[in-house]
């Protein structure tokens, strides 16, 4: 089996001659590193571009769904409301956290920072609606980096509180004790409180 060799940072193809770290690694993009490739995405027109079209691409299935069923239907299907009581969510995550910096590595707010989980949300339904377990980060964090988990963990008691901290901790450790499935009752509380918080 070939082994992957690490290369220093530095930008091929489409995003040759943006200015990277020279830092030596093994996952790249464009021949980047995750962070040099998370700045180029935000900051060039290229990136940019890119990260539009993804976006596009990713979105344009569920517009044309939503549009395709009822009103009604919508909110009757569990797996809809699920998606519903996420938007809310995160909405409120991003007023929330807007104007502070990335919860992993400090970059400053901007319109593309997104609302990022310490405990992943397809691994830990119990706490994907916390608040404390999501906050404002960086695409590069948050997307090139799958979480920046490490740097998150670093900067999240002072932002939240060290008990605060805990507690997350403490309920992400009993997730893996229990078999858990959203109810509609359930759904619909954290929609609306989410929905008076916005």
């Amino acid at each position: 089996m070939i082994k992957t060799k690490e290369k220093p940072c530095k930008s091929i193809g489409m995003a040759r001659g943006f200015d990277t770290c020279g830092s030596m690694t093994l996952v790249r993009k464009y021949g980047m590193c995750f962070k040099c490739y998370g700045k180029w995405l935000t900051t060039t027109k290229e990136g940019r571009n890119k990260l539009n079209a993804a976006t596009i691409k990713a979105k344009e299935p569920r517009l044309k769904l939503s549009k395709a069923r009822s009103h009604k239907k919508e909110f009757d299907r569990l797996g809809t409301l699920l998606k519903n009581v996420r938007n809310v969510c995160h909405k409120y995550i991003k007023l929330r956290d807007k104007y502070k910096p990335c919860i992993s590595c400090g970059e400053a707010w901007n319109d593309e920072h997104q609302a990022g989980h310490l405990y992943k949300a397809e691994s830990f339904s119990t706490i994907k609606f916390n608040e404390y377990n999501i906050n404002g980060q960086c695409v590069g964090c948050n997307i090139g980096k799958e979480g920046n988990e490490g740097q998150y963990h670093v900067n999240l008691p002072d932002r939240i509180g060290i008990d605060n901290y805990n507690e997350l901790n403490r309920l992400a450790a009993l997730e893996k004790k229990t078999d858990f499935k959203w109810s509609r009752t359930e759904l619909n509380k954290i929609r609306n409180y989410y929905k008076s918080k916005l």
